[in-house]
């Protein structure tokens, strides 16, 4: 099987991920668990209910630890425990409206969390790998029609977006002041909006536009007209995985990079929401109804040029692809079908795919 991974570097990795029992990290452990790994996940309680964590039963597969990344003694005890070689920092409070409720536990959980696992990388020796998964929000967004670089200003607007970009920074500081010439290799990933089975969040698109369908109510959005990158989920997983592998391998790509669709992918809310309309069926529509909220921005893109070129990455699945994908999980979940199964398959699709 031709893959943009390779199985054998992971198979028997001891791999340490904060986050694990989010959207993104459980389908990260998943594809991990395909690939072979040992991990030790460290994280809150899952942040839904339902969530995949729980669907899939991933407290049962893996070295399970819940705890804040704020608690930086019980971090660095599950740390030194698991005495990883590999480490994804997922861990954050990641919607922009729940960072104008809670600004403060935002900063903590987001830039001190980031704190907290870089000392473990600090006074734990054995790490080769570290990245720190971001957003593409992180840039100062002046809603250009041309992607950001990874040289352009960071600079976020909400709690949210500017919190994460001080997660960079941390990082960057950590990395020129104690890691400049000795392992690990760190990196981190400015990924965009993304989409797939067993995301139930409040506030995003694709899960109100799931929760609507179910309950055959009507899809209200707030911003139609506001452009996004969006993507299936296994997109930036692969990446973050090739980012890990490569860097592993070779220190000298170690970097920050973009992780985002082709310009195709990046769609205006309402068009990804009438896409699901078409995919899911049933009659459901969607009416736009601007509610007023807190800013977001407009438009924003990224140019992913260097992620290709260096590390080899390229997108595979379009948004019809990722939407799809989206319904079939979805509706495997709702007439109670085996989803760890339904998980499987799409990473082997993906992997698979050309």
């Amino acid at each position: 099987m031709e893959t943009m991974v390779t199985a054998s570097f992971w198979n028997g990795k001891k791999v340490f991920v904060t986050g694990h029992t989010g959207f993104k990290g459980s389908w990260l452990c998943c594809t991990l668990l395909k690939f072979g790994a040992q991990i030790t996940g460290y994280s809150l309680p899952a942040p839904t209910e339902p969530s995949l964590y729980n669907i899939i039963g991933l407290s049962h597969k893996i070295n399970d630890v819940i705890g804040d990344i704020r608690d930086y003694k019980r971090l660095e005890s599950a740390f030194r425990a698991a005495a990883p070689e590999i480490v994804f920092h997922l861990a954050a409070q990641p919607i922009v409206r729940e960072s104008y409720a809670k600004p403060r536990y935002t900063y903590e959980t987001n830039v001190m969390g980031t704190v907290n696992i870089l000392e473990c990388l600090r006074n734990t020796e054995g790490v080769r790998s570290f990245l720190n998964v971001t957003t593409d929000k992180v840039y100062k967004n002046n809603e250009w029609h041309w992607g950001y670089r990874e040289i352009d200003p960071l600079d976020g607007y909400d709690p949210y977006s500017n919190s994460k970009s001080c997660s960079e920074l941390v990082t960057h500081s950590y990395k020129s002041s104690f890691f400049s010439s000795t392992p690990p290799a760190i990196s981190t990933a400015r990924a965009g909006n993304v989409i797939g089975g067993g995301d139930f969040a409040k506030d995003r698109i694709i899960p109100d536009c799931i929760r609507a369908a179910i309950n055959k109510d009507p899809i209200i959005v707030r911003n139609p007209h506001s452009t996004r990158p969006y993507q299936h989920v296994l997109e930036p997983i692969i990446a973050y995985m090739m980012i890990a592998e490569k860097q592993y391998k070779d220190k000298n790509l170690a970097g920050y990079y973009n992780v985002g669709p082709d310009d195709t992918d990046c769609v205006t809310t309402g068009k990804l929401t009438q896409t699901f309309c078409d995919c899911w069926g049933e009659g459901i529509a969607w009416e736009n109804i601007h509610s007023g909220g807190p800013h977001e921005a407009n438009f924003l893109k990224l140019d992913c040029s260097k992620i290709k070129t260096q590390i080899g990455w390229k997108p595979k699945w379009h948004i019809e692809t990722a939407i799809e994908k989206t319904c079939e999980w979805t509706k495997a979940w709702i007439n109670k079908e085996d989803i760890l199964q339904t998980v499987n398959k799409q990473i082997d699709a993906y992997l698979l795919e050309k």
